[in-house]
């Protein structure tokens, strides 16, 4: 059976890992391998250039450096993880992909688009979401979660309330440019309600009984 490659996107506390762990295992329960991974990181290298990008203060890099680490560590996450999972037909779920990068460091941060998504064409090649899940959450709702989470607040979370506007608005956009690939999920509700409604996309997009 055919592998498939699922993003998961959005914003600061939308809940996209636990989503993402949800559809692995309701994957897996249905017979499938599955791959799920991260960004930044899901290799080895990209895992350590994960914390040069949410460590720090929120003007620790330039946009334009910021933007050069994500796709560093992307290739990287395609090369040695994706890429081969795909190759032997497993299903991989990436908890962010291309899109964050567009999002965060175009629409959040004001890198030009146009050089945003060359680098991403540069680092990724022809690996391409067949489905990507965008988590849309209000500002408010997701920074208070974020802020709720066990563990350090990253970079990301600590920018102003400015920057999370303009990546909320940026996602919405991508999906809107995307619809064949993208759908908008609604993630302020409960957990289960949420993944409910992901096991139904996906089942009717990609064409597995779920």
């Amino acid at each position: 059976m055919a592998g498939h490659f699922i993003s998961f996107e959005g914003g600061e506390g939308a809940g996209k890992s636990t989503q993402v762990r949800l559809l692995a295992e309701a994957l897996k329960a249905a017979g499938r391998e599955v791959v799920a991974t991260r960004e930044p990181g899901g290799a080895p290298g990209a895992e350590a250039v994960r914390a040069l990008l949410v460590e720090g203060e929120p003007d620790r890099w330039e946009p334009l450096t910021e933007t050069l680490l994500h796709v560093a560590a992307r290739h990287e996450h395609v090369r040695r993880t994706i890429g081969p999972a795909l190759a032997r037909d497993a299903w991989v779920i990436s908890d962010r992909f291309a899109d964050s990068t567009m999002a965060y460091q175009a629409y959040g941060l004001g890198v030009a688009r146009t050089i945003v998504a060359e680098l991403n064409r540069l680092a990724v090649g022809t690996v391409r979401p067949d489905l990507t899940l965008v988590l849309d959450i209000p500002v408010e709702k997701g920074l208070a979660r974020a802020s709720q989470r066990q563990g350090n607040e990253t970079r990301y979370e600590r920018m102003d309330r400015a920057f999370h506007v303009r990546l909320r608005a940026g996602f919405l956009d991508i999906a809107a440019r995307e619809p064949d690939r993208c759908a908008v999920v609604p993630a302020g509700g409960e957990v289960e309600d949420v993944h409910t409604a992901i096991k139904q996309i996906v089942s009717r997009r990609l064409g597995v009984a779920l």
